[in-house]
């Protein structure tokens, strides 16, 4: 366990650098194959469980669904507005008015402001097809800073309360913080005991970034992810251990690690189970096993590689070496 992150444990959030407080465990709702009313029930049983992160992007399709949830929860006095932290995500097309693009989204989810915006790729498209390789021509001359100061402005104009980046390695995150006004809040990137991030998490610690897991169980059942992190004999072994399923075993890992993690699911009864991961610990030696694990990184992002028009000509630029 990193020390100091404890801290951040205490009442299931951590702090980002613009003093906001972000809770520990939120609902992914990716939605490539899930219908609307599936969404909404999903995160009303994740409201009544006690979840007050809810993680959606412009590309997840689910901006919509996750709106009518809350607002019918804000409605029905469940919750108000300021007690949930949500998240989206600018699209790899929309770089070039970011303003827009989160003003679209608010409308999309009938909000004033969200918690937190990301970058969601260190990409530029001309065209973005989910889950299907980029053709070359899609491609569009990068340019992070001017994207960047777009980013600051919906700060600026009150549309989101922190902004930030995801899918980016130290060195990316590095040059951005050379001519950044308003630092990067959150990283939010792949974690999991099989793809841990150790540098990365060093370089945002010192930075006062936080970092945050996108598909924290390796995503099984998806078309990038795979189920051997879940299937691991180790993680099977530790939770047998301590009375717990695999997943509450690798979402209190990734708690413990200082991160905040974003599991997804549709199924209400894992919905529960994913959130009881704050009454109990893993043990030093459970951490120590785990840092042991091989290391494999589930989504490499091959199709943002090409050797004439995009701005990573092998996987090992795109993240930097960080792979």
């Amino acid at each position: 366990m990193v020390a100091g992150n404890i801290m951040g444990i205490v009442g299931g959030s951590a702090e980002l650098n613009t003093g906001a407080r972000i809770p520990l465990i939120g609902l992914g709702t990716a939605a490539i194959t899930q219908n609307e009313e599936e969404i909404i029930a999903a995160v009303t049983a994740a409201l009544q469980v006690g979840y007050r992160h809810f993680d959606t992007a412009r590309l997840y399709r689910s901006e919509h669904a996750l709106g009518k949830a809350l607002n019918s929860a804000f409605q029905s006095g469940l919750v108000s507005r300021e007690d949930v932290f949500v998240t989206t995500k600018l699209k790899n097309t929309e770089h070039d008015d970011p303003v827009a693009a989160i003003k679209d989204s608010l409308m999309n989810m009938q909000l004033e402001y969200v918690d937190l915006f990301l970058i969601h790729w260190p990409i530029k498209l001309r065209a973005e097809i989910p889950l299907a390789p980029v053709k070359e021509e899609d491609f569009l001359p990068l340019d992070i800073k001017s994207t960047w100061q777009a980013m600051e402005q919906c700060m600026e104009m009150g549309l989101t309360k922190a902004i930030g980046v995801s899918n980016f390695s130290s060195k990316k995150i590095e040059d951005l913080l050379n001519y950044a006004k308003i630092p990067p809040a959150v990283d939010q990137v792949e974690m999991h005991p099989q793809w841990q991030q150790k540098k990365l998490r060093d370089y945002c610690n010192k930075h006062s970034i936080h970092v945050s897991a996108w598909s924290p169980l390796g995503a099984p059942n998806t078309p990038w992810g795979s189920n051997e992190v879940i299937d691991n004999p180790l993680i099977l072994e530790i939770a047998q251990k301590h009375g717990k399923t695999r997943a509450q075993v690798i979402l209190r890992w990734g708690i413990e690690q200082g991160v905040s993690v974003l599991p997804k699911s549709y199924n209400t009864g894992r919905i529960t189970e994913n959130f009881q991961i704050f009454d109990w610990s893993l043990t030093p030696d459970d951490h120590d096993m785990i840092s042991k694990l091989e290391q494999r990184k589930l989504l490499r992002g091959d199709n943002f590689v090409n050797s004439t028009t995009s701005p990573y000509k092998t996987v090992e630029e795109l993240w930097d070496g960080e792979i």
